[in-house]
């Protein structure tokens, strides 16, 4: 289960250095950067454009996160991992 604050940042790379190579032509203009970057932020940087695509379970406020973890943990107390069975062994190299 993945949960996530409000305020969490959900990326591959921080905002700034995302809009730095994107935006690379305007390099040189610290004032359009800022606006880029706050527009990176906004459109693809939070955690409610991640939970609506399915990369996140769900948005939850930090004074629930013990709650919502606990019961997380204890919906997963009784899942039992399987190895499916294989038909070949790995070869020796």
């Amino acid at each position: 289960m993945n949960y996530a604050w409000p305020t969490a940042e959900i990326a591959v790379m921080g905002a700034k250095g995302a809009v730095e190579i994107l935006y690379r032509q305007e390099s040189g203009e610290p004032e359009k950067i800022a606006a880029r970057t706050k527009e990176y932020e906004a459109r693809f940087a939070n955690p409610f454009v991640a939970a609506e695509r399915g990369f996140i379970d769900e948005v939850i406020m930090p004074h629930s996160s013990r709650k919502r973890i606990a019961r997380a943990f204890a919906a997963l107390k009784n899942k039992k991992l399987e190895t499916p069975w294989k038909k070949h062994d790995t070869i020796p190299l």
